[in-house]
């Protein structure tokens, strides 16, 4: 005996299709939009139960391997919310917006991103990749166009010459690089999502995200290791 999901709404259905034409979608405007989708489609409000609101779709998603994903920003620890594809793996779905050149492009700037220390990669080194690119060699101009567009289509971010993965691409993609970098990605001490972009301990190698670092050492006269209790010698952000 299955509980019947709650019913989709008018409401419901505005939301989603706000969600999946975003893209991403902050956690602010989450609740702005949720809360506008009710009173236009004059379905009932309550401002703390977005999470009740997204379930609902979620459920009526789930037969359609679709799901609302919240992640959080590695820069500022605010949440956002995308619209993840279960049924094929984030490079498929990009193969269908690019072409293999551009698609071997960004997993050779992912792989740079993912081993680096601290989760960016400089473009200078990017640039050096696109002309060892084995479907075919790849112009600095050409490619720093390319890098370009991935920034529009928010797979990745940049700034002051230095590229990291958006936080759209961390949402969507998460699984893929868990299971495809096991031995270097991390999942952040504090709350256990993907951390591209972290503090390291020296000691016992744990990770966490930058935001989780700020909230975790406030409380704490001396910073030290959360798991090894050893001294935290990075700089708190």
């Amino acid at each position: 005996n299955t509980v019947m999901a709650a019913q989709m709404t008018d409401a419901h259905r505005r939301f989603l299709q706000v969600l999946m034409s975003n893209g991403i979608t902050e956690g602010s405007e989450a609740r702005k939009l949720h809360q506008h989708c009710c009173e236009t489609d004059k379905v009932y409000y309550a401002h703390d139960k977005l999470d009740d609101f997204i379930s609902t779709i979620n459920s009526h998603l789930q037969p359609l391997f679709m799901q609302i994903r919240k992640g959080i920003s590695e820069d500022d620890g605010r949440a956002h919310y995308a619209v993840v594809n279960l049924a094929e793996t984030e490079v498929t779905k990009m193969a269908s917006d690019y072409t293999e050149i551009e698609l071997e492009l960004f997993r050779k700037t992912m792989d740079l991103i993912i081993l680096s220390e601290n989760g960016f990669a400089l473009s200078t080194d990017i640039l050096n990749l696109a002309d060892q690119l084995k479907t075919k060699k790849m112009k600095k101009k050409e490619a720093e166009q390319v890098l370009k567009v991935f920034v529009e289509d928010k797979w990745l971010s940049e700034k002051n010459g230095e590229y990291t993965l958006h936080t759209r691409c961390i949402i969507e993609m998460e699984q893929y690089i868990l299971s495809n970098y096991q031995d270097v990605a991390r999942k952040c001490n504090i709350c256990h999502s993907l951390a591209i972009q972290s503090q390291v301990c020296d000691s016992c190698g744990i990770g966490m995200h930058l935001p989780c670092v700020r909230k975790y050492f406030r409380a704490q006269t001396e910073p030290r290791c959360p798991k090894c209790n050893e001294f935290w010698s990075c700089d708190i952000p």
